[in-house]
């Protein structure tokens, strides 16, 4: 039943394009990647890196345009933050190898935020693409930040492509770098967008190219709607497909508002269908380029296939006697020579200011994604330990999502430091009453799971009843409400980011020199070798 499903959705006439063509079919290559995170290098095993994403979408393109296609290629966002050797040169080797690769547009992230507006404005001038969204806004003003759209004529098509950022930015990007801008309801602003570029341009297709995020059915629980909620909203017709980011998901479906769990590198994928409005996300960090084929023909858009195409991705494989091994799941792909070699000097240059063993722990320390934003972990710990020592705190927190990997057993380079916590965020702490503490903690508490809000802390316990907090310890003792604390949190946190209460203007409020990544590593230097089972929750 499900390969019947399959091919009936992957080969359906969408009704979405209203614009009256030739009965001359026309044809539409989109190719796309979302999430890149400063992965412009490859990894340790040689996955996925620009200069073999690069060889992938020339090979692509070339063939599309061999067969008379007309071809975009657009990214759903997220260039910056995640790899120290990219975060150090505030991903100049993103943005230049995405410009030689050849990106038509880019959707601006969340993480387009997490340095000044200098430094993205700089990043504008290393890229020769536009950086589009319609619905961030100057609060002085009115006025519209970057580009809303951009209309492509290629090949004989009019496309238009409408730029969306989650409004989740206002809360998870920094307070101190985004205070001026409005993250308006990209509902409302692509509705009223659409009418206007119909009227001025009447486009063949209309693509919204997003960082909003893959909630199948809908359902983004304490996130900003995402790209489900805005094809159900708008009404039909208003978008043909929506090329999206933020989740770091492949989004591949099994059935109707039925996600794919079975999906794996080098499979067939069924891209989401919502309101007749095709949605694609390929995953993160460039491990695959997603390519959409469309045929519109007598104003009918057709999607004739859909492939997430691995990057040098590797597979466990099963053996008849038993044993596992690691291969690729697709043909390699050899990188290309010229952007290998100009991304190599930004490498070179990276690694060598994070060379160098500075600790040892014992076990692995958990900051993975999936499990940071989900439960208590040793990492965590380990880094509110490390801030709670700069400060001379009694307790500290830090919102799960600040933990950004996990740091491996053995020994501990600068790299895995700056991994974890590629922020630069500074240690800050506050000296605070019992019975303010005790309100403050009433917020912060219920900040549920599957969220970067969820809250990580060391030497503090609670407990809730009936949704309401009824008990707090602090290094084992209840708290008192007529004693003062210090308790030790970072200042993205501390201005209000993730939608923690800021605590900039309170009395008691100190924000240090030191950064959070920097507290981390001279805790590694100091405690070296640090056992793990330590820090393990309780």
């Amino acid at each position: 039943m499900r390969i019947i499903f399959l091919f009936v959705i992957a080969f359906s006439v969408l009704g979405c394009s209203t614009t009256l063509t030739s009965p001359t079919p026309q044809y539409l290559t989109v190719l796309h990647t979302n999430d890149n995170h400063g992965r412009f290098w490859h990894n340790e095993k040689g996955e996925y890196g620009m200069a073999a994403r690069k060889t992938l979408i020339d090979s692509l393109r070339n063939k599309a345009i061999a067969q008379g296609h007309a071809v975009l290629l657009l990214s759903g966002g997220d260039i910056n933050t995640g790899i120290p050797e990219s975060d150090l040169q505030y991903a100049e080797p993103d943005f230049k190898g995405m410009s030689l690769i050849g990106y038509d547009a880019m959707a601006l992230g969340n993480h387009e935020f997490d340095n000044p507006m200098s430094v993205l404005k700089k990043q504008q001038q290393w890229a020769n693409f536009p950086f589009l969204s319609a619905n961030i806004f100057e609060k002085s003003t009115g006025k519209n930040v970057f580009d809303s759209y951009k209309v492509f004529n290629k090949n004989g098509l009019s496309i238009a492509v409408i730029g969306l950022t989650t409004t989740d930015t206002a809360k998870i990007g920094n307070p101190e770098y985004i205070r001026q801008l409005e993250f308006k309801d990209p509902i409302e602003i692509t509705a009223q967008l659409a009418q206007k570029i119909k009227a001025q341009y009447n486009p063949d297709i209309t693509i919204a190219l997003t960082h909003m995020g893959h909630y199948v059915d809908a359902s983004h629980a304490i996130n900003a709607p995402g790209d489900v909620t805005l094809a159900r909203s708008l009404p039909t017709n208003t978008l043909d497909m929506i090329i999206g980011g933020h989740s770091q998901e492949p989004v591949c479906m099994a059935a109707k508002n039925v996600n794919d769990d079975n999906f794996k590198p080098g499979l067939a994928c069924t891209p989401d269908q919502q309101n007749g409005t095709w949605i694609m996300q390929a995953h993160e960090w460039g491990k695959y380029v997603g390519k959409a084929e469309f045929k519109l023909e007598n104003g009918q858009l057709t999607l004739l296939n859909y492939k997430l195409l691995p990057v040098n991705l590797y597979v466990d494989k099963q053996h008849a006697d038993g044993t596992t091994s690691s291969v690729l799941a697709n043909e390699y792909i050899t990188p290309n020579p010229q952007l290998n070699a100009f991304l190599a000097e930004y490498q070179e240059k990276g690694a060598k200011q994070i060379e160098g063993k500075i600790g040892y722990v014992n076990a692995r320390l958990e900051g993975d994604r999936n499990k940071v934003r989900y439960q208590q972990t040793n990492l965590a710990r380990v880094i509110i330990q490390a801030q709670m020592n700069s400060t001379d705190a009694d307790f500290g927190i830090m919102s799960g999502g600040g933990v950004r990997d996990s740091i491996a057993a053995g020994e501990v380079s600068y790299k895995d430091i700056l991994k974890a916590q590629p922020f630069q965020n500074r240690v800050a702490y506050i000296d605070i009453a019992g019975e303010d503490l005790w309100q403050y903690l009433e917020v912060v508490t219920r900040f549920p799971p599957d969220s970067g809000a969820y809250m990580q802390y060391h030497k503090l316990s609670f407990e809730h009843k009936n949704n309401t907090l009824v008990k707090v310890l602090i290094n084992g003792q209840a708290l008192d409400k007529s004693k003062t604390y210090r308790m030790s949190i970072n200042n993205f946190n501390a201005s209000g980011g993730d939608g923690y209460p800021a605590l900039t203007t309170a009395k008691g409020f100190v924000v240090t020199d030191e950064t959070d990544s920097n507290a981390l590593k001279r805790f590694f230097a100091e405690h070296s070798p640090i056992d793990a089972a330590q820090f393990a929750p309780k």
